[in-house]
């Protein structure tokens, strides 16, 4: 059965989606200044977004962030700025201190990207990092987003002795460069 959603929690969904768009992906489409850490002023890009068609205001913007499950947002202690937390295809700097991973991690992804995966790996592709999760629940959650799943098992303590670094965001996605198929085994749902 398909949950209706009431007025605030489609604003809320669609506000998460545009945000993440604007904050990972395309500041300049409403010219948003972004600092070099991936930081916004929460006035201007409300202030912008409404020009562009957006209706945000602060109230908005603050649900958004904290009703956000997967924790995609920050906003800054003085609550003037407002970031993405990882996901990134426009060049910043998150400060992330490398850091050990568990000894597997997941990744979730669709099924017709296994021969590219078998044959290369997983790529980081126009992000900074390739997401993984230690949580089975939220991998899988990932990839069926784009299809019939495909769950993957990362090596990451072999990974660490080869000399993959490895970073953990604010909200617990593992993130690292590149991972070789050789890491990579298929495991059931």
């Amino acid at each position: 059965m398909k949950k209706i959603l009431s007025t605030l929690e489609r604003q809320i969904k669609s506000g998460s989606k545009y945000l993440s768009y604007i904050l990972r992906h395309h500041p300049e489409e409403i010219g948003v200044d972004m600092d070099s850490k991936g930081w916004v002023n929460v006035e201007q890009l409300i202030d912008k977004s409404i020009q562009y068609g957006q209706l945000l205001d602060n109230s908005l913007v603050t649900q958004i962030v904290s009703t956000n499950n997967k924790q995609r947002f920050a906003i800054s202690g003085n609550g003037q700025m407002i970031r993405a937390n990882q996901g990134h295809s426009v060049k910043i700097e998150l400060d992330l201190e490398a850091t050990s991973p568990p000894a597997v991690l997941l990744h979730g992804t669709a099924q017709k990207n296994a021969e590219q995966i078998n044959a290369q790996g997983l790529s980081k592709m126009q992000r900074h990092h390739v997401h993984l999760s230690q949580n089975k629940d939220t991998a899988m959650a990932v990839g069926c987003r784009y299809g019939k799943l495909l769950l993957l098992e990362i090596d990451a303590t072999r990974m660490v002795d080869d000399g993959f670094v490895f970073y953990k965001t604010v909200n617990a996605v593992w993130l690292v460069g590149h991972v070789p198929a050789e890491y990579i085994k298929k495991i059931d749902c």
